[in-house]
C-alpha cells in the first residue's frame, strides 16, 4: 500500500521560504510520477509541480516557476519543493500526490492514485 508522508509546512512573511518534503513508502515501481497541489478555501485547486522520477523536466504551474523549485533522492522516493520569494497568494494545504509510471500531459487536473495528507502554508506579514 503506497503512502505519503508531507514535512515543512509552517508560516513566513513574503518574501521568506519554505521547504517541503514528500516521501512515499510502498511504491512498487522505481520510475513514478509525483506531483505537488495546493488548495485554499476561496480558490480550486492548484497543480502546482509535477515531476517523473525517469526523467529531469519537471512542469510547474506559471504562477510559481522562478520561485518554486523540485527536486528528489530517488532512490527514497522522496521529493522537495523548495519555496522562495513566498507571496500571500501562495497560502494553502500543500499536497503530494503520486501515480506509477509517466507523468499525464493533464497531470494538473489531479488524477493521481495516491495522495498524501497535506501540509499547511500560510505566507502573511
Amino acid at each position: 500500500q503506497v503512502h505519503l508522508m508531507e514535512s515543512g509546512g509552517g508560516s513566513v512573511q513574503p518574501g521568506g521560504s519554505l521547504r517541503l518534503s514528500c516521501t512515499a513508502s510502498g511504491v512498487s515501481r522505481p520510475e513514478n510520477c509525483m506531483a505537488w497541489f495546493r488548495q485554499s478555501p476561496d480558490k480550486a485547486r492548484e497543480g502546482v509541480v509535477s515531476t517523473f522520477t525517469g526523467e529531469d523536466r519537471p512542469r510547474y504551474a506559471d504562477s510559481v516557476r522562478g520561485r518554486f523549485t523540485i527536486s528528489r533522492d530517488a532512490s527514497k522516493h522522496t521529493v522537495f519543493l523548495q519555496m522562495d520569494d513566498l507571496r500571500p497568494e501562495d497560502t494553502g494545504v500543500y499536497t503530494c500526490a503520486l501515480d506509477e509510471g509517466a507523468c499525464w500531459p493533464s497531470w494538473y487536473k489531479g488524477d493521481f492514485d495516491h495522495w498524501g495528507q497535506g501540509t499547511q502554508v500560510t505566507v502573511s506579514a
